[in-house]
């Protein structure tokens, strides 16, 4: 694992540490699906709501319980980074370990059922989720639009998700999808 992963995922922990207390549980990883139901403007029908939270526990049971050395229930950050070491080494994984989640949330997210994420619902989902500065959202989001089109694609989703979890470039923007990362 290289020292820009280590910042990345030390970042991503901070987000999915919901009640603050140094460790990701069940409940956590349950919270982060609920905080953004909860603060969209309109509530996602119920399927869409389902689906997301089979999705994040299946997160939890296949990803994030299993890094859990001491057998305690809850991951800290230690244990989820020397997870992630461990299991997100293979971007052809992606489509198993990560993309599930993805999709549940690019639904939620695009609150209009357009196709895309506009900057807007993109502002909103990571102020929910992340609790990313406007700022920095406007510049992750701008930069992430690869084709300009104003909205993110489902496939440009992806990619930022990809690339954050598994990707090792300094200048990659989706660096910052879950808040700006500093050395």
């Amino acid at each position: 694992m290289t020292a820009l992963q280590e910042l990345k995922y030390g970042q991503w922990f901070r987000g999915a540490d919901v009640d603050g207390d140094g460790f990701i549980t069940q409940h956590d990883v349950r919270r982060m699906s609920e905080r953004y139901i909860g603060a969209r403007a309109t509530t996602p029908d119920a399927e869409t709501a389902r689906r997301l939270t089979e999705g994040m526990d299946q997160f939890w049971s296949n990803v994030i319980a299993p890094m859990d050395q001491d057998g305690d229930g809850k991951v800290d950050v230690r244990e989820m980074t020397d997870g992630f070491k461990s299991v997100l080494t293979d971007r052809a994984l992606y489509p198993q370990q990560i993309a599930p989640v993805t999709n549940c949330f690019f639904d939620l997210v695009d609150l209009n059922g357009d196709g895309k994420i506009d900057q807007a619902e993109f502002q909103q989902m990571f102020d929910s989720v992340a609790a990313v500065p406007g700022e920095d959202c406007a510049a992750v989001f701008a930069a992430l639009d690869l084709d300009g089109s104003g909205g993110l694609d489902r496939d440009e989703f992806h990619q930022a998700l990809e690339e954050f979890f598994y990707g090792n470039d300094p200048e990659a923007p989706a660096n910052h999808i879950f808040g700006k990362v500093t050395a």
